[in-house]
């Protein structure tokens, strides 16, 4: 084990160090004390060059080393320009191949790939996110970062403070691929890293310098005027897995503009509906709703501002709770068959609807209205509408407007696809044929017609609650004969 850390960490003493050694540096004129100082920098350096610092050898040594603030200002490379910062052990006349040699094993080569005692099959334990040291090349891979959120975002209620580290060479389709597959996988964010994208960080892997001698002796280009070198990349490619390059795309083959199961479908900004004033047991109430541009129901607005705050608090919520469920795809004439018939106060005559004349509760009339409205449910109505007179003419929706109003790309922007859902479409049919069925072509008896009209406005019986009929000025109930008033 204890060989494996000097690999990783070095030995962090010049002691037995190939090149760059107490021995070799007494030559080159370090005193006992410069070298002490420069042994207690080691365990703190990422190179060996950073322990030879001015600020740790001191500026007397390097005045005395022949390493003036001049020489240092004027120092180049070897190809007439600025190679990095400055190396006084460059200076000194050791080469960059002992320099490197010699960091490798006192300051440690910061990986544990080609460490002692180890096997291939071992090294995956010790990935890292990003390559290790100047001669790794093993890293995790950006997406084991994307999948390990997504084993855990379901656990989890807010979105994972973790960020996905890219190498310093990843392009623009490895981030493109990063976000893509995090959405695939339902991750609520996904915070992204390339290294080296910022001026500073707090910890990067230093570049490898050039090495002069093997250029210079095998007659580099570099050294041949006219000629240049190219650099040789300081981080292989992005490794992409077999795996992610043979799975399928996920697609959802969906039409474009096709409303979902479980997808809100919001109205748009601008909509059109009615406002019906009532009033239900003489409670005054305004029944508001909101519609799609081919005039399905999309929300409902209650209003019955003199009945206190918490009574018009719940209203308001239980409005916004039903526009809600509209919009997600729950079909209306579940809601009218649901709440319809609910009896609470206030209830009683309705007054101010032409077809509504009585209702059982204020959420009765509401769906009563809703259901007659826009399901043509008229067994809910109490008086029949005439179907045979023409019907008013309705609002211009927003397809109608001017071209003027909205840009082409608006236009574009905002169609919506709000064709019903296919249960909605089923209640919307199964209320059509009972309309039929209930409607003028229906058969029966001339009792039955009598009463139809009769019952028009009749209340329901306050005893058995069935509907009650006209008796002269009065009602009464034709289920369990009570008389509403008259003898």
């Amino acid at each position: 084990m204890h060989e494996i850390v000097a690999f990783i960490s070095g030995t962090n003493t010049l002691l037995a160090a190939p090149h760059v050694n107490r021995r070799t540096l007494r030559e080159k004129g370090f005193t006992d004390a410069e070298l002490a100082k420069i042994e207690s920098a080691i365990p703190g350096v990422f190179d060996l060059d950073s322990a030879f610092a001015a600020w740790v050898v001191g500026e007397e040594a390097y005045e005395r080393l022949g390493a003036t603030k001049t020489v240092r200002a004027n120092a180049t490379g070897s190809g007439g320009q600025r190679s990095g910062p400055f190396s006084l052990l460059e200076h000194l006349g050791f080469s960059r191949a002992q320099i490197d040699d010699a960091s490798d094993v006192i300051v440690g080569r910061m990986t544990i790939e080609g460490a002692p005692h180890l096997r291939d099959e071992h090294y995956a334990v010790f990935d890292c996110a990003n390559r290790c040291g100047k001669t790794g090349v093993r890293f995790l891979a950006a997406m084991s970062h994307v999948r390990m959120m997504g084993a855990v975002q379901p656990f989890l209620s807010g979105a994972i403070s973790k960020t996905v580290n890219l190498p310093s060479d990843a392009t623009v389709e490895d981030v493109q691929n990063v976000y893509e597959e995090g959405w695939r996988l339902g991750l609520k964010a996904v915070a992204l890293y390339r290294d080296g994208c910022k001026a500073s960080q707090p910890l990067s892997t230093g570049g490898e310098k050039k090495k002069d001698e093997g250029k210079a002796t095998n007659g580099a280009a570099g050294d041949r005027p006219g000629d240049t070198l190219t650099p040789e990349p300081l981080l292989a490619p992005m490794p992409q897995s077999a795996e992610r390059e043979a799975q399928p795309q996920l697609t959802l083959n969906i039409a474009p503009n096709t409303r979902l199961y479980g997808q809100r479908a919001r109205l748009p900004k601008k909509r059109h509906g009615f406002t019906q004033e009532a009033r239900v047991g003489g409670h005054k109430i305004f029944l508001r709703t909101g519609e799609y541009e081919d005039n399905q129901l999309g929300e409902i607005f209650i209003d019955m501002h003199k009945e206190g705050a918490a009574f018009r608090s719940l209203m308001n919520c239980f409005a916004m709770s039903v526009s809600i469920g509209l919009q997600y795809g729950v079909p209306l004439q579940t809601y009218v068959d649901q709440f319809t018939f609910t009896r609470f106060e206030p209830q009683g005559p309705v007054e101010g609807h032409p077809y509504v004349k009585f209702a059982t509760s204020i959420v009765d009339f509401i769906f009563r209205t809703l259901g007659v409205e826009y399901l043509h449910r008229y067994d809910l109505a109490h008086i029949k509408p005439d179907l045979d007179s023409p019907a008013p003419p309705e609002p211009p929706s927003l397809r109608q407007l001017p071209h003027t109003l909205e840009s082409p790309s608006a236009a574009a922007h905002t169609a919506i696809d709000t064709t019903p859902l296919p249960h909605t479409r089923e209640a919307t049919a199964r209320s059509a044929a009972m309309s039929e069925t209930l409607g003028e072509g229906a058969t029966g008896s001339p009792l039955d017609a009598q009463l139809d009209r009769m019952m028009g406005d009749a209340p329901v019986c306050d005893v058995c609650g069935h509907i009650t009929v006209r008796n002269g000025a009065c009602y009464k109930c034709l289920n369990c004969g009570n008389s509403m008033g008259c003898s």
